[in-house]
């Protein structure tokens, strides 16, 4: 595949695409029959095992991004790649030790279960809604404008049919099949790309003599001795630091994977899910890193610039230098697959919070019907979908990247202060987790447009009012600060008795004697 041929989709291709099409239709159909409830929808009844649940849990994070983002950017930078893989793998441990079992001992769908029993508020979860759509809606975008180039580049299809496409399909697989359905699909999806990093890991390797030193030695023989030291893609030390704060707490603290905590029976639970997702991510990641230093030395650096100038195509290119047509056919369905899961996952957290945290608990007070709740959240599906969709279209064409950018920090700067400091600070108050996640939230927002990212990158201009592309390295002990002098002006005493009644269950789980 080169420039001239890509674009056309190859016979094993197309196979792959229509076999996973319809395996997870076929799912889909499975799990209508078991979704009947408010929380069959929302978490699967809490029916996942622990294994399913962090293989589900790593489908989120092995995607398209992963594997196609991460081993393009070593392809054509080397060791620099690697930071955007080590600061999300850290998210985990952190979510791990800190959150995985209090969250699911104080939560039922969302982070916003969390707050609102926690401090005994239910308005938090209008706070809550607001990071929890702009997150998903930023994420969704980003999927959606990202895989309608992607499927032109390796199917040929036209770039607002395959938008469609993908909307239509998400939407299938989350208003028949809830979160059972994205379950299984994040499941396989996961298997998949798992598969393919190992099977292409193996046949690089074995070009060199199955050693990576080998590989990486030869990359500096070639390219200089720069691609294995840092400094090609952040020059800048406060940037990096920045950066690896937004993805190591924005990944601890992102709305769609903290939902999956409570699709398994208990925090015990929880917590085996998080040490399989983390297993799986590590290996995986380190899995791409091999990757793309193979691609930088079997396809070339300027052969993968020439399909695409951020290096997205380097994965598909090497799997065609590897194992020829039918190979490339594997790899770009299960490219699209991820797509799908991810996509999906995304808009069942974003129902959830229109239906559960702002339909029922705010506006009807949890006097909800299962009835309502169920319409409200298949209505929002819709919506979140066509959303995504008609941005998707409008943005054909644009530099969306920053968006990974802006949701991960404010999923830091907004949402991780308040999960901490609800589950580990007896005196933490209605008040201080309002203007603790609105702050973090305006400082996202404000200091990335004034940022590189938006103001050089997107707008074009010559220069940007402030030097940081990440405002994590601000915003979040921002965050943290306004939360705790917020709260230490409106201290009562109930806030602490509050706390200590209900720690045992943070602790414990509501149904510890």
């Amino acid at each position: 595949m080169n420039a001239a041929t890509a674009g056309r989709a190859n016979f094993a291709s197309l196979t792959f695409f229509v076999l996973f099409l319809c395996s997870t239709l076929a799912i889909t159909w499975w799990a209508a029959k078991r979704t009947k409830t408010s929380d069959d929808f929302f978490a699967a009844g809490g029916s996942i095992g622990p294994l399913q649940n962090g293989v589900a849990l790593a489908g989120d994070f092995v995607a398209a991004a992963g594997f196609l983002g991460i081993s393009g950017l070593v392809s054509l930078v080397g060791f620099d790649g690697l930071i955007y893989a080590i600061g999300g793998v850290i998210g985990w441990p952190v979510m791990l030790f800190l959150f995985a079992e209090p969250l699911r001992n104080l939560g039922r769908y969302s982070f916003g279960d969390v707050l609102a029993y926690r401090l005994d508020a239910p308005r938090i979860r209008v706070v809550t809604g607001i990071t929890t759509l702009g997150i998903t809606i930023c994420y969704l975008v980003m999927q959606m404008v990202g895989a309608g180039d992607l499927v032109h580049l390796l199917f040929g299809m036209d770039y607002d049919l395959a938008i469609w496409i993908i909307g239509g399909f998400m939407l299938i697989y989350v208003i028949f099949g809830g979160m059972l359905a994205t379950t299984w699909v994040q499941i396989i999806k996961a298997a998949l790309m798992s598969f393919a990093a190992i099977v292409m890991t193996f046949l690089s390797l074995r070009l060199f003599d199955l050693d990576p030193i080998t590989l990486f030695a030869a990359a500096a023989a070639q390219h200089g001795a720069s691609v294995l030291s840092p400094g090609k893609l952040i020059s800048n030390p406060l940037d990096a630091i920045s950066l690896s704060i937004a993805l190591a707490l924005g990944v601890a603290s992102l709305p769609h994977v903290i939902m999956r905590f409570f699709t398994v029976p208990d925090g015990r639970a929880a917590r085996r899910s998080l040490v399989y997702a983390t297993s799986i991510i590590s290996i995986f990641l380190m899995l791409t890193f091999i990757l793309g230093f193979a691609a930088m030395q079997l396809v070339g650096t300027a052969e993968i610039s020439g399909m695409d100038r951020g290096g997205n195509m380097a994965i598909p290119l090497l799997a065609e230098k590897l194992g020829g047509p039918s190979f490339l056919g594997f790899i770009c369905a299960v490219s699209f697959a991820t797509i799908l899961a991810v996509v999906s996952g995304l808009l069942i957290t974003g129902a959830a919070t229109v239906s559960h945290d702002l339909f029922d608990a705010v506006w009807k007070k949890g006097r909800g019907s299962q009835k309502q709740i169920m319409l409200v959240a298949r209505l929002a599906t819709v919506a979140l979908a066509l959303v995504a969709i008609i941005l998707g279209l409008v943005l054909r064409g644009q530099n969306v990247a920053f968006l990974v950018g802006l949701a991960t920090s404010v999923a830091a700067a907004a949402n991780f202060p308040a999960i901490f400091l609800a589950i580990y600070w007896k005196r933490y108050t209605v008040a201080g987790a309002v203007s603790g996640m609105l702050v973090g939230l305006a400082s996202s927002l404000l200091f990335i447009y004034f940022s590189p990212t938006i103001q050089m990158d997107v707008l074009k201009h010559s220069s940007a009012l402030l030097p940081l592309r990440n405002p994590a390295i601000v915003c979040v002990p921002l965050s943290f600060l306004v939360s705790v002098i917020a709260s230490l002006l409106t201290q009562r005493s109930n806030n602490t008795q509050r706390y200590e009644q209900i720690e045992r269950r943070i602790l414990l789980g509501a149904t510890e004697s």
